[in-house]
């Protein structure tokens, strides 16, 4: 664990040194009105980003020795300009990996991934549908897919916008689901946990978590809602004698789980597994977006009586924390 994060320099006194490792999301070389070069530059971590600048070069090999999603070692102090907070950089070289944590670098869960990805094997181990459980078993033993499936971020700035977040998301869904699935007999327990594992399993190739969560090029020309459905389709292609009709139905459960057309499903739900898969996603996407929001309200100092800024993700409405209203959290 580094010593020194974004949120650490944005609350120093103007002047206060630090020293430490961050990630540079932007970079851009420049002049000032006189003429004189410097590099303007946006680092960043887990707990944030900043501007800053490194007014003398000094070594203009400096400006050549790194570039955007490289992290760097940084010494300086907080300055202000215009009011506005920045690092003024008065050394600084390219970092070793061995010197840096990956995860220190972006937003990342706060639980363990490895002890996440058990429980996700243990959901997988439960199936008692020999076809699913191959299926599932198959993909998720590729060492590829189960790496990204372990970093990737559920979404770029929404819910479990975070390393570890489509893990994290995942298994929530699983816990909810094995919740909900045996209050409902027509429900199929297999399927609708096969759903869960794989709706979002697109995303590991949708997003990109290098330099911050972006979408990449094929994310943005099909979206990880087709990328998911041919994922799996192509192994199941793989497998033999796997059932159409159970194919059919798994494929159903990926293209559909947004829930509406204008949402981006390309099917409604049809199936009460797809049904249900929808609607335990929306609402652990939406208790996460009030988590968040709680968290942010708390950070920023507001009291038990006030609201929180309107919640884009919630139909821009404001919250309340009821328990801490009531005086029980």
């Amino acid at each position: 664990m580094k010593d020194i994060y974004i949120a650490d320099v944005a609350n120093f006194d103007e002047g206060k040194l630090f020293d430490g490792y961050f990630l540079v999301l932007a970079k851009q070389q420049r002049t000032t009105k006189t003429n004189k070069p410097y590099l303007n530059l946006i680092l960043g971590d887990k707990t944030g980003q900043l501007e800053a600048r490194v007014w003398e070069l000094g070594d203009p090999r400096i400006a050549k020795d790194f570039d955007r999603g490289d992290i760097v070692k940084a010494r300086g102090s907080a300055s202000r300009f215009d009011d506005r907070l920045q690092m003024k950089i008065d050394q600084l070289r390219l970092a070793q990996a061995s010197e840096v944590d990956k995860m220190d670098m972006l937003p990342s869960t706060t639980c363990d991934v490895a002890a996440l990805w058990r429980q996700l094997l243990g959901f997988v181990d439960s199936i008692a549908n020999p076809d699913l459980k191959l299926l599932l078993g198959t993909m998720l033993a590729d060492p590829a897919m189960a790496e990204a499936y372990r970093e990737a971020p559920a979404a770029k700035q929404l819910h479990h916008a975070w390393l570890g977040g489509l893990l994290e998301h995942v298994i929530s869904l699983c816990t909810l689901a094995d919740r909900v699935a045996p209050h409902y007999p027509l429900i199929d327990r297999d399927l609708l946990l096969t759903g869960v594992i794989l709706h979002d399993i697109g995303k590991v190739r949708e997003l990109s978590w290098e330099i911050g969560f972006e979408y990449t090029i094929e994310g943005v020309l099909l979206g990880h809602i087709q990328i998911g459905a041919a994922l799996a389709e192509r192994t199941i292609d793989s497998l033999p004698n796997f059932p159409p009709k159970l194919k059919t139905l798994v494929l159903h459960m990926i293209l559909s789980h947004h829930g509406k057309l204008e949402f981006g499903s390309p099917k409604l739900p049809m199936i009460p597994e797809a049904l249900m898969l929808n609607f335990i996603d929306d609402l652990d996407a939406k208790m996460q977006a009030v988590s968040q929001e709680f968290d942010k309200s708390a950070r920023e100092g507001k009291g038990a009586n006030e609201l929180t800024g309107k919640v884009w993700a919630l139909d821009n409405r404001q919250l309340l924390n009821t328990k801490r209203w009531l005086g029980e959290g």
